[in-house]
């Protein structure tokens, strides 16, 4: 949802237009008696985006307090009340102003105006090598400084270890980790290099039983501890699936939570056609109906198994990675 301000009724014309074209919420300061600021606020706050119909100094003044960091600030365009101009005001990468500027010019008809440096140049930004693919930027500080290196005509490699992404304009393609990099992986530990920048791929998959009322903080503590020592990073974890008796397990549903993943039941049946390949349990078996959890779950997640299930104090754990 896009939230719409316009400080004028000259500029009301333009949100109408808008709101024809936009899911949006549009606020009008001339009909509606509501503080201003008071609705930037909670626009910002709540909203994936924010256009302003007013000059470039009304909108900065408005946004500053709620300002935080490119990672979590929402788009922020500016049209001028003259319809002259679209401006890509804040955030424009990761926020998705870059790309709002451009739908907003085309409907209004007027000029786009992108200020970011590796557009200008046509080449691609990690900060959106990593937004179009969904991968999670682990430096931030890194990621301007690679940014920076493109910018000012260096040389930059590209390795993606599945090779599912197509080296980016402006990278040059090199599968011996070096500086001056991005490198796509699942894994928690890279070698140490200058300017090496992470981007996270989310495609591991977990497996997971455990007995009735598992304690979470016991079950957080042995799938962070597996991960680890597989050496995957815990923010390639893109979904956790179990057996569909455990759907209201607590313990499972806070490790999602935490782990900022999906949490999929199957049930007896489906985990049922697909176990004869894995280790089973007659006592699973005669408490749930399944002689398996964790591994099955895992193919049926469209994965392959490659941590083999380890059980732990009544919890059983596999790890999955998702086809390409």
């Amino acid at each position: 949802m896009i939230g719409v301000i316009s400080v004028t009724k000259k500029g009301d014309i333009l949100a109408e237009k808008l709101k024809e074209n936009l899911n949006c919420r549009v606020f009008l300061k001339s009909k509606e008696d509501k503080d201003l600021k008071s609705v930037t606020k909670e626009f910002m706050q709540e909203l994936e985006g924010v256009i302003f119909i007013s000059s470039t100094g009304i909108a900065v003044r408005l946004i500053a307090p709620y300002l935080k960091s490119k990672a979590k600030d929402p788009a922020v365009v500016v049209v001028d009340v003259n319809n002259n101009f679209t401006i890509s005001l804040v955030s424009g990468h990761l926020g998705g102003a870059n790309r709002l500027t451009s739908k907003v010019a085309k409907i209004l008809n007027n000029t786009e105006v992108i200020t970011t440096a590796t557009d200008g140049m046509n080449i691609v930004a990690p900060d959106m090598i990593a937004k179009e693919n969904d991968l999670v930027i682990d430096n931030l500080k890194i990621c301007k400084d690679v940014a920076a290196l493109l910018v000012n005509g260096k040389k930059v490699y590209f390795n993606d270890e599945k090779d599912i992404i197509s080296t980016p304009k402006g990278y040059i393609k090199e599968k011996e980790i070096r500086d001056d990099m991005i490198l796509v992986t699942n894994k928690l530990n890279i070698q140490k290099k200058n300017n090496l920048l992470k981007l996270v791929r989310k495609d591991v998959v977990l497996g997971i039983g455990c007995r009735k009322d598992t304690d979470e903080k016991k079950l957080r503590e042995f799938v962070l501890k597996v991960l680890e020592e597989n050496n995957y990073d815990k923010r390639s974890v893109i979904k956790i699936g179990s057996i569909d008796v455990k759907k209201n397990e607590k313990a499972i549903i806070s490790l999602a939570k935490f782990l900022g993943c999906e949490f999929i039941t199957f049930n007896k049946d489906e985990i049922n056609s697909v176990d004869e390949d894995y280790e089973g349990s007659n006592f699973v078996f005669k408490t749930v109906g399944v002689r398996c959890v964790c591994e099955p779950v895992i193919y049926l997640m469209d994965a392959k198994v490659k941590v083999k299930k380890i059980k732990y104090e009544g919890m059983t754990l596999s790890i999955g990675e998702k086809y390409i």
